[in-house]
């Protein structure tokens, strides 16, 4: 009785064969358009990559080390707008976006535009830049944080030093973003996030620069509470 239960167990559903097979033959034509499309789909990043984004990478690039020249050397607006030829950092985010170079050059006209005093540029270009880089990131952050600040944006401030701090991940430029972080919470008058804060880099950064001169910070808002 088992025997004859096991027979009939493995037997193939011939039913169910026969209609996947029938559904094969009328679809045919659509699975035949379906494979093709994604061929085509794979072909057409591959050129798009090879043939077009590839030699606009290579372009940017070669053009935009006399604006990090510029840049190095403090001259924001040559930097910006380039010179004798070759284009700036602005030129560079309009014609070659989608680019490494194109994102880069957001960071370095950011930071231009805020050495410059001109904030809400500043902030949009530094919002534009989305790099691997935890350190570079992390400036971009901490740099659009600065310019929130001299906004008297003290929320947004506060929001991107603390993304800063975290994205940095590191005892040089976390302990850095988190004091200012709590000097923003000082201008809004919260005395006890400044302490926290304040405490914080003493417990988790103190072999930083910032950790040698906290004590001072915390016992000044510590006298405010």
């Amino acid at each position: 009785m088992s025997k004859n239960r096991e027979n009939t167990a493995v037997q193939p559903d011939n039913n169910n064969f026969a209609q996947v097979s029938k559904f094969t033959r009328e679809n045919q034509k659509s699975l035949i358009f379906i494979a093709s499309a994604i061929v085509a789909m794979i072909l057409v990043y591959v050129l798009y990559q090879k043939l077009y984004l590839a030699p606009r990478e290579e372009k940017a690039a070669d053009q935009m080390y006399v604006a990090q020249e510029f840049w190095a050397k403090k001259d924001w607006d040559k930097a910006i707008k380039g010179d004798a030829g070759y284009p700036g950092f602005e030129k560079i985010v309009s014609e070659y976006s989608n680019t490494k170079a194109a994102n880069l050059a957001s960071f370095y006209l950011g930071v231009a535009y805020l050495n410059k005093g001109e904030y809400r540029k500043a902030i949009e270009n530094l919002n534009n830049y989305h790099g691997d880089d935890s350190m570079v990131a992390a400036e971009a952050l901490g740099d659009a944080g600065d310019a929130y600040v001299e906004l008297k944006d003290y929320s947004n401030a506060a929001s991107y030093f603390k993304k800063a701090a975290d994205k940095a991940s590191n005892s040089f430029l976390s302990p850095l973003y988190l004091k200012k972080l709590g000097l923003v919470y000082e201008a809004q008058n919260d005395n006890k996030s400044a302490a926290d804060t304040y405490k914080s880099i003493k417990i988790d950064y103190p072999t930083s620069t910032e950790a040698q001169s906290i004590d001072g910070y915390i016992a000044r808002v510590e006298a405010k509470l």
